[in-house]
């Protein structure tokens, strides 16, 4: 009897090793976030969608760590993008917003997370649901796809609070301007300036059911945000008739993760 052969097992992944950043510019969003611009020499590349972690050392030897998803597309090379949103009790983001200037250097691992990504290559339509700073990993996507020239349908529903809030409200205005398959439509939660027409209440079945219309068999949905916004959110997609393999979800905790 001839003896059987048996299939050598996978390679373990790669470790992922820590990098050094410099910070070329430091934008104001909003009041409370703003995006970081660093150059990371060496970085590997990364597909829309993923993240990476930020360290800090104290003079002491102390380190925080947190998460945050890349806003820029892999089209920009090792020049990275994160949106940072401020919160008054956090142990690292009033340090990346407020204290940290052109020049100074960060510690950064990754790409990270392989699920939450998309490319033109995948097709759509495609359908983006973004909480606040949620929208980071979807800019990625929408950015990504107007770098590579693609022209996949593809709408984004945002929610932020107030108006002052909207992540990127210029650059999507110029975007959806030039391109007649890009929509974006915006909610806002708690308040809403004179003359607004546009949504005015948390994201619901009957608003995506507005929104993004009837579910295609091959659309593909990404919702980021908060857990209670990306819970009801994927529900509410089912509920429509989605299929689970059609909606992709990331979420962080109602305080940002602990910022």
């Amino acid at each position: 009897m001839a003896p059987t052969s048996r299939p050598l097992p996978a390679a373990p992944p790669a470790r992922l090793g820590w990098h050094r950043g410099a910070v070329v510019a430091s934008t104001a969003e909003t009041p409370r976030a703003k995006t970081l611009a660093i150059d990371v020499p060496g970085w590997p590349g990364h597909r829309p969608g993923q993240h990476l972690d930020v360290r800090l050392t104290a003079e002491d030897g102390y380190q925080a760590q947190r998460s945050y998803s890349i806003a820029s597309p892999p089209e920009d090379g090792t020049q990275l993008r994160l949106i940072v949103e401020r919160l008054e009790d956090g142990e690292v983001s009033p340090y990346l917003t407020d204290e940290l200037r052109a020049g100074d250097e960060l510690e950064l691992r990754g790409p990270i997370g392989g699920y939450f990504t998309w490319s033109v290559d995948a097709g759509g339509p495609l359908l983006l649901v973004g909480g606040g700073s949620g929208v980071a990993p979807l800019l990625a996507m929408i950015r990504h796809r107007a770098a590579a020239g693609g022209r996949v349908p593809t709408t984004l529903l945002a929610s932020f609070r107030t108006y002052d809030d909207i992540i990127a409200r210029d650059e999507l205005g110029r975007l959806t301007s030039g391109d007649p398959a890009l929509r974006v439509a915006y909610t806002l939660t708690r308040a809403q300036p004179p003359g607004w027409d546009g949504l005015a209440r948390r994201v619901d079945q009957a608003m995506l059911g507005e929104v993004f219309g009837p579910p295609q068999p091959g659309a593909l949905a990404f919702v980021c945000g908060p857990t209670p916004l990306v819970e009801s959110v994927a529900t509410a997609l089912l509920d429509l008739g989605y299929a689970s393999r059609q909606v992709k979800t990331e979420r962080f905790g109602a305080t940002g993760g602990g910022g």
